[in-house]
């Protein structure tokens, strides 16, 4: 992965805004960290509507989403 998005810690709609800017920087692949079921959802719904594919891994201090084009 080129970046990673850390929202590890965050209430929305932070989670949501750190991950669009990353899609307006231009990346088409990246990690993005999360800990809160809301966030992931909210993400989840964001990443769709631009037309990305996720695929999510849970891991001991959250859940991970694989995030491309």
């Amino acid at each position: 992965m080129s970046k990673q998005v850390d929202t590890r810690g965050l209430s929305c709609p932070q989670p949501v805004v750190l991950v669009l800017r990353a899609i307006q920087q231009g990346d088409q692949m990246f990690e993005v960290l999360l800990d809160s079921e809301v966030a992931c959802e909210n993400v989840r719904r964001l990443l769709g509507s631009r037309g990305f594919r996720i695929e999510e891994t849970q891991a001991a201090d959250g859940t991970v989403f694989q995030v491309s084009r």
